[in-house]
């Protein structure tokens, strides 16, 4: 199974917030080859570490993950737009939510997050631990 990780999960885990062990347990129990990230959310990484002052960790997060780990990133184009605003009307979800359900859903992934929005949808979203209880 792939996984396309929401940006609060990656954030999760750079910030060492409160669940940071849920995601490093997920980031250490999937193979990263399995692990996708949409542009979107890659940007938005970018925006809070450098606002944080974090531009060193920021940067070894870009090697780590896109250098030596292999997770993929994805695009959506602008064309896609329109099952972006869909999305927004039909799910009641914020712009950078509807980016990530579109994104998983043209590419056939599983979305993982810790955002209770995704329940409105019919994709759905799964836990990082609910998809490691999958994985044993």
């Amino acid at each position: 199974m792939s996984y396309l990780v929401d940006t609060n999960v990656w954030l999760e885990r750079l910030l060492d917030q409160e669940r940071s062990d849920e995601a490093g347990a997920f980031f250490g129990g999937i193979p990263s080859t399995e692990l996708f990230i949409t542009d979107f959310s890659f940007h938005s990484l970018c925006l809070v570490m450098i606002r944080l002052g974090k531009v060193d960790s920021l940067l070894v997060f870009v090697r780590e993950v896109f250098g030596e780990s292999g997770v993929t990133l994805l695009h959506l184009y602008p064309f896609d737009t329109g099952e972006i605003l869909s999305a927004i009307r039909l799910y009641n979800l914020d712009y950078d939510d509807a980016y990530q359900y579109v994104a998983a859903d043209k590419h056939g992934l599983t979305l993982v997050s810790f955002d209770g929005d995704f329940a409105r949808t019919p994709r759905g979203k799964k836990s990082p631990m609910e998809c490691l209880s999958g994985v044993r």
